[in-house]
Order: structure tokens, then C-alpha cells, then sequence
């Protein structure tokens, strides 16, 4: 599977790892304090041939990855749910210890990311479905996240998140349908 876009990862061992999975060129963030360089870099990367950022299921990569888009806008995302990127030792979690098929997996869902936004998703819409505020939103949304391969999110960046997927109504709503079924069995 060759990949056109270059992947931003955290660290040489993620690079190796997805190199193993799939042919593709690779930048390197060298972990969450990301220099004005690098972001240079990723600039030029996504204005040239696309950037998919793919960073750790912990709260380093998700700083990294708010991080690039803050500065980067219009890169694809790729996500790994913490169980497929756990390490077999239970010694921390990365893209590093998941495995060949998880990040071609997660690869191609970046690359199939919609490019146009259907009509959006409301907070209102969030707090309807039951995933900010109540009881049971904390795992739900964990289980949305997962579905729609976004990635776990607290209420507040949830809607962000969706948007910055474009996540349509539609996926939005087979999603939820979804984890409310898997929630009544």
C-alpha cells in the first residue's frame, strides 16, 4: 500500500513501525514541544503532496496533533483506539506497538476522509444524543469516537473534532445508532 501524503509522526520508532506497514515518507515531530521548524516542515509537506497526521492515542499525541492544527489547516487524520496501540507488556501505549494491519487500517480511513462537509453536527445535537452531560456520555463517546475512528475526546472537544472531520450527519448518526444498540444489549 503506498501512501501519497507524508505522515507525521512522533518518533523514529513510529516511523520504522508504519514504514513496516506501508510505503510512505514520514516527518517526524520529535515529541509534543514541536519546533517552529518542523512546523515549517509540515507546512510544506501538506501544500506539497498532503499531510496525514498520526500521532499516539495518549494525551502527548493529542497535544501534537491539536499543535499541527492550530498551525497546519486541512490535514488528514489517522487514529488508533489505545487497545490496538497497546504494548504487549502493557508498557505504555503508540503507533509504534500496533500492528501492520491497524495502520493500514487507520491509514486508509485518513485517506477516505470526505473532503466536503455535509450539513454539520450542533452541540445541541451532542447533548441530545446523550454525549455531553449524563451518566453515560463519558462512554459513549469513547465508543463514537472509536467507530468513527476519531479518536477519544472529553464533551468540549468532541464537536470540534467532528468538524474538523467533517463528519457527516449521516456517518453521525449510524455511529450513535450504533453504540446506543451496543448499549441495550
Amino acid at each position: 500500500m503506498k501512501i501519497k501524503e507524508i505522515i507525521v509522526v512522533e518518533g523514529k520508532d513510529d516511523t520504522v513501525t508504519v514504514k513496516r506497514a506501508v510505503e510512505a515518507d514520514t516527518l517526524e515531530t520529535n515529541g509534543s514541544a514541536i519546533s517552529p521548524a518542523t512546523i515549517e516542515r509540515i507546512k510544506l509537506a501538506q501544500q506539497k503532496r498532503g499531510v496525514i497526521v498520526f500521532t499516539d492515542p495518549d494525551y502527548p499525541g493529542e497535544r501534537i496533533r491539536k499543535i499541527i492544527s492550530d498551525h497546519v489547516p486541512n490535514c488528514k487524520h489517522a487514529f488508533l483506539p489505545k487497545h490496538q496501540a497497546l504494548h504487549k507488556r502493557g508498557k505504555g501505549v503508540g503507533v509504534e506497538h500496533a500492528s501492520i494491519e491497524s495502520i493500514r487500517e487507520a491509514l486508509k480511513e485518513a485517506q477516505l476522509m470526505e473532503t466536503e462537509a455535509a450539513e454539520q453536527i450542533s452541540k445541541e445535537d451532542l447533548v441530545d444524543a446523550g454525549l455531553i452531560g449524563g451518566s453515560k456520555a463519558k462512554e459513549r463517546r469513547e465508543s463514537l469516537g472509536e467507530k468513527l475512528k476519531i479518536g477519544y475526546t472529553n464533551g468540549k472537544q468532541l464537536h470540534k473534532r467532528l468538524l474538523m472531520f467533517q463528519i457527516t450527519r449521516e456517518q453521525f448518526r449510524d455511529a450513535l445508532i450504533e453504540v446506543l444498540q451496543e448499549e441495550n444489549q
